[in-house]
């Protein structure tokens, strides 16, 4: 288990980006963080942490900073990694779901056959912000009959209320570092 001191080095290797990407917001880069081998080992072992003791078949990584952290928990965890996409980028049939953001609509796909029914399924990603995406995954994941135990994140933007909208989907939510920015 990760000490609080070591979750402190995690918060202090995150940059922060003032009016980004568009005046008024604060940016969380987690791209210093990963760069930087304690913090990265830190945020991995968290995670592991987290989901040792439960039966996760596979990680599922949302694009792109997700796959960062999917890759290497499911190796750890031994299981396997499911890469969730932006539209037109996987090459086999896919599934899609699509989801409201604040000024429109966006669209996530899996494989069709990435999962089968009973499987246990961990989706990731860096940042939990209104959890839209994060709920969509959730989402493809049960559209296959496979079970979305969790969804994790490495921060969690506590002020925009993404927990409860994957948790009106029954999944449960673990997050690294909590922030009160919006």
């Amino acid at each position: 288990m990760i000490t609080t001191n070591e979750q402190q080095y995690v918060r202090e290797h995150i940059r922060e980006v003032p009016n980004f990407p568009k005046e008024g917001i604060l940016f969380l880069d987690i791209t210093t963080a990963v760069k930087d081998a304690a913090a990265m080992q830190y945020m991995i072992d968290f995670l592991f942490d987290e989901f040792k003791d439960e039966k996760i078949d596979y990680v599922a990584g949302i694009e792109s900073r997700g796959f960062i952290f999917g890759a290497a928990l499911a190796y750890k965890l031994n299981a396997g990694f499911i890469p969730i996409r932006k539209p037109n980028k996987l090459p086999a049939e896919t599934i899609k779901e699509s989801y409201s953001l604040e000024y429109g609509t966006d669209t996530i796909e899996m494989h069709a056959d990435a999962l089968k029914p009973g499987d246990r399924v961990l989706v990731i990603d860096d940042l939990l912000a209104t959890g839209g995406t994060a709920a969509a995954a959730c989402s493809l994941v049960k559209r296959t009959g496979a079970e979305p135990v969790a969804a994790a994140f490495i921060i969690e933007l506590d002020p925009l209320k993404g927990r409860e909208k994957i948790q009106e989907k029954g999944v449960r939510v673990v997050s690294m570092l909590h922030y009160d920015i919006d």
